[in-house]
């Protein structure tokens, strides 16, 4: 094959590249297309090494949990531009789980104020709530007007799965549309690249 021709063969497929890692995977548009009108972002928080709870875990100190880590925190920001970008300057509600982890991740996402919502907190080592507690969470979802402005949930991966049936990454959200009922469709999945 000539030179020239391989040349050409390799700036388009780096060019192909380029265009794919550009676009978070889950995206069905480009986030600036996507309507914010009725978004639930039901997302598991960022980075946070490790796997439960200590043995020591307590609610209201932070010191004894799991926290994010550096990567963690810059997942947030990033989610949060995004996030921006989806909600084109509409207002937007902020709920988290009540652990650490997540409220550090709902507060950097910089979409707006942060409401601490117990439905959202993890049942990972007590099961025996995990029932009733999507059940709540259920109620809450059904309660958001298919026409508001976008809605964040920040929690676990034990209620992402629970919930919709996904197993999220870290920082990664499920997209669901209100819709008047405890169980919105799965519209998309979103998260972003760790940066380089």
């Amino acid at each position: 094959m000539p030179r020239v021709v391989r040349r050409r063969s390799l700036v388009a497929a780096l060019a192909a590249v380029a265009i794919v890692r550009s676009a978070p995977p889950g995206w069905a548009a480009p986030p600036d297309r996507i309507d914010p009108k009725g978004l639930i972002l039901l997302m598991r928080h960022a980075e946070a090494p490790g796997v439960g709870d200590p043995p020591n875990f307590q609610l209201r100190d932070c010191a004894t949990q799991r926290n994010l880590d550096a990567n963690g925190r810059e997942q947030a920001r990033r989610t949060g531009d995004l996030l921006r970008r989806i909600a084109a300057g509409r207002p937007t509600a902020v709920h988290s789980s009540q652990w650490c982890r997540c409220l550090e991740t709902a507060r950097l996402l910089g979409a707006g104020p942060v409401q601490e919502l117990p439905a959202l907190n993890s049942f990972f080592e007590r099961r025996q709530e995990q029932e009733a507690q999507i059940a709540t969470l259920r109620r809450f979802l059904a309660g958001l007007p298919a026409d508001g402005g976008p809605v964040v949930l920040v929690t676990h991966q034990v209620v992402v799965t629970a919930l919709t049936g996904v197993f999220p990454a870290s920082a990664e959200a499920v997209l669901l549309r209100a819709d008047g009922t405890g169980t919105p469709a799965v519209e998309g999945r979103i998260q972003v690249k760790d940066a380089e």
